[in-house]
């Protein structure tokens, strides 16, 4: 592999502290809000699905695989915010970048709260929904580059792991919230009250967070964007080319990220329709395994982006790669086992969550570390939403199609291990000295 033309070296940060703890509670609202929404999509999936999604006589399955349809959907535009907000972001500042996509995101999900459904509405309320789904992968899609640029451009010397994993942190934190959400309405309503009406009361939480994240990020000191860098001089004294350069690096991103995108919405979100469709698990006992996957993921994800900051990306992410890649299945066939010990099966989704939070602690900074700060927010953006739009928006869809084509439950196992792998591979192409440089 060639080894990529250095860009300029930034001057030591003279980032105030307060400042410093400022991007960084900012920089997670944001990224909070967002996972929250996309993990109750998750966790009402089957629900969404007979509303909006399957007309009278419709199978359960088709319902489920055209929600998870919509959810892939909304992926495949998060690459497209990603290259529209990462270059404002880039071109004019982090700040205004940051404040416009946590508005579309808050207002986009306060929306789907209040959508009438197919029995009221007919085929326009799926089209409308879709469209909603939309406007939240486009926002999603510019959430993260410029928060994790704003977080780890903070961050202190040595600790740039460390601040690039709240940003996982907060992914861990929306999660547990929407699966706590969801267990609550579970428990408290009955399955005719769930499906009326309750299912509709997580979307509107958003609106309150939302407008909190507003404030947080208004009050964000105002940056300038990064000046561009002098073009370099080729042997022959032409100017060269820097955007092969930047396509490069986010294609190996992609590759780095692919483990981590597939495996954790294998196992943390995916999980409750997979149980339920596939297992005939209760929908809440199936949100109980997820929860323990969270649990698992979050307990994980800042040790991992600590240790990072001593040891190098590279080990801590290919320890993750590694044992997701290994122990998928044989954790899966545990989890399958109807007669396997309950305490043996929570042990082994937490297990699963913790192995994902070794490669998603420290992805953050080593994204980061990948570009020079004239393109940051939309290179590490578009690796991030890629990777996300291809492995995680359509794992629900290919779990479950498949699934119910080949009546092979161990489907997820396979999807997690054969990506996770193939990141290890991608991963090992990281110099073990990234986290001592400079950003770029």
């Amino acid at each position: 592999m060639t080894t990529p033309v250095p860009g300029p070296v930034r001057p030591p940060a003279t980032v105030r502290p307060d400042d410093a703890r400022r991007a960084l509670v900012a920089g997670s609202v944001g990224n909070f809000i967002e996972w929250y929404e996309f993990g109750i999509y998750g966790y009402f999936a089957t629900v969404i699905a007979a509303q909006f999604f399957t007309p009278e006589g419709g199978s359960e399955v088709e319902g489920l695989v055209r929600a998870y349809a919509s959810f892939a959907l909304a992926f495949f535009f998060r690459p497209v915010g990603a290259a529209v907000f990462g270059r404002f972001g880039d071109r004019v500042g982090r700040r205004p970048a940051l404040v416009l996509v946590v508005g579309l995101m808050t207002g986009a999900t306060a929306m789907i709260g209040v959508l009438p459904t197919y029995a009221s509405i007919g085929a326009a309320a799926p089209w409308l929904l879709t469209l909603l789904r939309i406007l939240q992968g486009l926002s999603a899609g510019g959430e993260f580059g410029g928060a994790v640029s704003v977080m780890t451009e903070s961050a202190p010397p040595g600790r740039r792991g460390l601040y690039g994993a709240w940003q996982s942190f907060t992914v861990a934190l929306g999660l547990l919230a929407g699966a706590a959400v969801a267990v609550v309405l579970a428990s408290v309503l009955t399955t005719a009250q769930l499906h009326g009406w309750g299912w509709r009361v997580p979307f509107l939480l958003v609106l309150p967070l939302g407008l909190v994240a507003l404030r947080l990020r208004l009050r964000l000191p105002a940056d300038e964007p990064p000046a561009p860098a002098p073009p370099t001089r080729g042997p022959e004294g032409r100017p060269r080319r820097r955007r092969g350069e930047t396509v490069r690096a986010v294609l190996l991103g992609v590759g780095r990220m692919m483990g981590w995108s597939a495996a954790g919405y294998t196992f943390l979100v995916v999980l409750p329709s997979y149980l339920q469709s596939t297992l005939g698990t209760s929908f809440q006992r199936a949100l109980l395994g997820t929860v323990l996957a969270n649990l698992g993921f979050a307990a994980s994800i800042l040790p991992a982006g600590r240790l990072s900051d001593r040891i190098g990306r590279r080990t801590v992410m290919v320890a993750g790669a590694l044992l997701v890649a290994v122990l998928a299945l044989p954790l899966l066939h545990l989890v399958q086992d109807p007669d396997g010990p309950a305490y043996a099966k929570g042990a082994a989704l937490f297990a699963a969550g913790a192995g994902v939070g070794l490669m998603a602690g420290p992805g953050p900074a080593m994204l980061a570390e990948m570009f020079p700060a004239r393109v940051r927010c939309t290179g590490l953006g578009l690796a991030y939403a890629l990777s996300n739009a291809v492995f995680s928006g359509c794992a629900g869809l290919i779990i479950t199609e498949v699934v119910a084509r080949t009546g092979n439950v161990d489907v997820p196992g396979y999807y997690a291990a054969t990506t996770c792998a193939v990141s290890v591979a991608a991963l090992l192409t990281l110099r073990g000295d990234d986290h001592e440089r400079a950003l770029r």
